[in-house]
C-alpha cells in the first residue's frame, strides 16, 4: 500500500506564522496600513463608508483560491483518527480499488489546551469545477463498506492563500453618541434573526451574539449558553470563568465573568439559583423572569411564583406561565425539597444576584445601562494571542483548527469597539478562519482583548434592516442573542 505521511507540516506553518505575530496591536485608526496578516503578503481590497459620527463600515477581501476538494474517509463520525485506525481504514480504501492517502497534522495548542497530533484518510484531489466526480468517488466507498465525505481543502486550516470575504465596524466612542445594546429578541426560549431584533431597536448596525443551547429542549434553544445581561437584568447565567463582552453606554470590555443568584428564605436559610431561564438538570433550582417568553418547563418539580417584592403569590405543579412583573422559582430533587418546606403562600423569598468582573473581582454595577453577552471564546488578551477553547467548552479539533465562518468582536487600547464578519463555507469565495486566524485578524484590526462569539451558519452582520454578508446556510439564521449598535436617540 502506498503510503504517505504528511508530518504536520501544514499546521506547523500556521503555528510559526501566528507565534511570529507583533507582541502587540496597535489602536486602529480607520483600516491598517500594513500587510494583511493571514495569506500571501499585500494589502487588502476594500471599500468604507460612514454609518453615523464615530461609526465606520468597511468591506474587505483578500487572497486567490487554490485548493480544491478531496474525499475524507469517516469513522465514528470525524475524518481524523488514531495511525493505527488510519492505516486500518487505508486498507480498505485500498480493497475498494481506491489509492489512499495518510495525512498526520497536527492540532495546534492554545492557551488552556495541549496540541495533539492526528491522521486523516484521504482519497484524490480535484478542482473546483470537479465536485460532481468526487461525489462519485464517496459512492464508490459507499458501496465498499466505507464511511466518506466530500471535503473541500480550505476548511482545513492548514497553510492556505484564502480568499477571505469579510466585514468590519469600527466604533470610536470619543465622536458615537449612540449606545451599545444587547437583545434576546422577543423572547429568552425563541431564536429570532439579528435582522428582526435590529428593526426592533431601531440600531445603526448588529450582528450575532454568543452561542446558544442547540442540545437542550426544542422550545428552549433560543437560550444563550452563557452569560446575558439586558439592560441590566440577568437573563442568563455565567459559566464561571467565561470570557464575555460587557458594554455600558458606548464603552465596552471583555473580560472573564461569573455570576451569583441566591434565593433567601424568611427562616434565614439560602439556596443557590443555579440556572436563569433554562431547563433545570436533576436536583436544581432555576429561576425563570418573564423575559422566558413561553411556559416552564414540565417536569416532576414544583415552582413557586414571586411578584415584584419577592411575596410568594402562588406555589404550583410544574410549567405554568411567568407573567409580566413576575419571576418563577422552579425545583427539582433536592431542591424541590429546600422550597417545599419555605414558600407557601404569602411568604417571602428574596431573590440576590451579582455578576462580577474577574480581572477585578469587583461586581458589575447592573444599571439599565449594562448589557452583558457571553458564550464566546477568549481570543486575545492585553494585545498577545490568548485562545481559551477548554475554558470556554470549545476544546476540539473542528473549533481550534478548521476554517468556519465568524463573528468577532474587539476593544482596542483607546476604547474603539471593533466588530468583524468573516464570511466562509463558500469555496472559491472565502473560506472563514481558525481561532489562530481570528486572533490575528483581531490583532491586526488593532484589539487589545478579542473574543470569538457564535460562527457558522449564525454569522451575520446587519447594517439597518439589511443583511450585508453572506450567511452560511443560503439565508439568515434564527440565534440566541445579538449585539446592537444603536444611534443617539
Amino acid at each position: 500500500m502506498k503510503r504517505r505521511l504528511i508530518v504536520g507540516a501544514a499546521a506547523l506553518a500556521l503555528t510559526t506564522t501566528i507565534s511570529s505575530a507583533p507582541a502587540t496591536a496597535e489602536p486602529v485608526a480607520g483600516l491598517p496600513t500594513t500587510t494583511f496578516p493571514l495569506g500571501e503578503p499585500g494589502i487588502p481590497k476594500s471599500a468604507a463608508k460612514s454609518l453615523a459620527p464615530g461609526v465606520s463600515y468597511f468591506t474587505l477581501r483578500h487572497g486567490n483560491p487554490q485548493e480544491g476538494y478531496t474525499v475524507s474517509v469517516v469513522l465514528a463520525g470525524k475524518d481524523f483518527m488514531s495511525e493505527a485506525k488510519a492505516q486500518a481504514q487505508a486498507t480498505a480504501v485500498q480493497a475498494a480499488g481506491l489509492e489512499p492517502l495518510i495525512v498526520k497534522f497536527t492540532r495546534p495548542a492554545v492557551a488552556d489546551h495541549p496540541a495533539g497530533d492526528y491522521f486523516m484518510v484521504r482519497v484524490g484531489n480535484w478542482p473546483l469545477d470537479q465536485k460532481a466526480a468526487a461525489a462519485e468517488v464517496v459512492k464508490q466507498l459507499k458501496d465498499a463498506g466505507v464511511s466518506a465525505k466530500v471535503d473541500f481543502q480550505g476548511d482545513d486550516g492548514f497553510v492556505t492563500t484564502g480568499p477571505w470575504d469579510m466585514r468590519v465596524i469600527v466604533v470610536d466612542p470619543r465622536k458615537f453618541r449612540g449606545s451599545f445594546e444587547a437583545s434576546l429578541g422577543t423572547s429568552v426560549a425563541k431564536r429570532e434573526k439579528v435582522s428582526a431584533m435590529a428593526s426592533a431597536a431601531g440600531a445603526l448596525a448588529a450582528v450575532n451574539g454568543g452561542f446558544f443551547d442547540i442540545h437542550t429542549l426544542p422550545a428552549f434553544r433560543g437560550d444563550p449558553t452563557g452569560i446575558s445581561v439586558v439592560r441590566g437584568k440577568l437573563l442568563s447565567e455565567a459559566v464561571a470563568g467565561r470570557v464575555g463582552l460587557v458594554l455600558r453606554g458606548r464603552t465596552a470590555r471583555v473580560t472573564e465573568l461569573s455570576s451569583t443568584v441566591v434565593a433567601h428564605a424568611a427562616d434565614g436559610t439560602t439556596a443557590e439559583v443555579t440556572g436563569i431561564n433554562r431547563v433545570p438538570k436533576p436536583d436544581e433550582l432555576v429561576m425563570y423572569t418573564e423575559e422566558l417568553g413561553r411556559d416552564t418547563p414540565q417536569d416532576d418539580g414544583i415552582e413557586v411564583v414571586l411578584d415584584a417584592s419577592g411575596r410568594v403569590t402562588a406555589v404550583r405543579a410544574s410549567g405554568g406561565p411567568v407573567a409580566p412583573g413576575t419571576r418563577v422559582l422552579h425545583a427539582v430533587g433536592a431542591a424541590a425539597d429546600w422550597l417545599s418546606q419555605r414558600a407557601g403562600e404569602g411568604t417571602t423569598i428574596t431573590v440576590t444576584t451579582r455578576v462580577t468582573d474577574l480581572r477585578t473581582n469587583k461586581a458589575i454595577p447592573l444599571t439599565p445601562e449594562t448589557n452583558i453577552i457571553g458564550g464566546a471564546i477568549g481570543l486575545v488578551r492585553n494585545g498577545r494571542t490568548s485562545i481559551t477553547a477548554s475554558r470556554d467548552g470549545m476544546a476540539n479539533t473542528n473549533m481550534i483548527l478548521r476554517r468556519h465562518p465568524r463573528t468577532l468582536a474587539g476593544v482596542t487600547r483607546d476604547g474603539k469597539l471593533v466588530i468583524a464578519v468573516v464570511d466562509g463555507r463558500r469555496p472559491g469565495s472565502t473560506i472563514g478562519a481558525s481561532f489562530f486566524e481570528a486572533a490575528a485578524l483581531m490583532r491586526w484590526l488593532g484589539a487589545r482583548d478579542a473574543v470569538n462569539l457564535d460562527g457558522g451558519g449564525s454569522s451575520t452582520m446587519v447594517l439597518g434592516k439589511k443583511v450585508v454578508n453572506h450567511p452560511s446556510d443560503g439565508a439568515e439564521r434564527g440565534v440566541g442573542d445579538a449585539l446592537l449598535i444603536v444611534g443617539a436617540r
